[in-house]
């Protein structure tokens, strides 16, 4: 949550319209300088100067149902703060398709219904105890 303040400083720099967008997808304000965006559409922004330590970076998804495995893993390493260069300036980094990656991404579907669930096909080697109680 930011500050009066800080919120109507970051209206004008970035306009209503972004500030609506801002306000529905993420919850607060921010601006910032465009870094770059990936091949799924995401846009990566930094502000340095004057947001708070470990908060200096974020994401724009491009869809409002985001799915946090739609970072690509370089990406993810620079919004981690675990490199310093994003992977559009670092060749070690540079977002490409490997031969073994999807071209499409594929949802996480933990928790859902669609979620992957392990059957057996060998029979149970233990039975469920049942008591019996003999009358009085």
């Amino acid at each position: 949550m930011s500050t009066i303040l800080r919120t109507l400083r970051n209206i004008r720099r970035i306009g209503i319209k972004d500030y609506a967008h801002q306000m529905q997808n993420i919850g607060d304000t921010k601006a910032g300088t465009y870094i770059a965006s990936d091949r799924f559409g995401n846009k990566y922004y930094e502000n340095v100067e004057e947001e708070l330590p470990l908060r200096t970076r974020w994401v724009d998804y491009k869809q409002t149902e985001y799915d946090p495995g739609q970072i690509e893993p370089g990406w993810h390493a620079w919004m981690s703060y675990l490199v310093d260069k994003p992977p559009s300036e670092d060749a070690v980094l540079r977002p490409g398709q490997r031969v073994w990656e999807s071209s499409v991404h594929q949802p996480n579907l933990t928790a859902s219904r669609a979620a992957f669930k392990t059957y057996s096909t060998v029979k149970p080697k233990t039975a469920a105890w049942e008591p019996v109680a003999t009358p009085r």
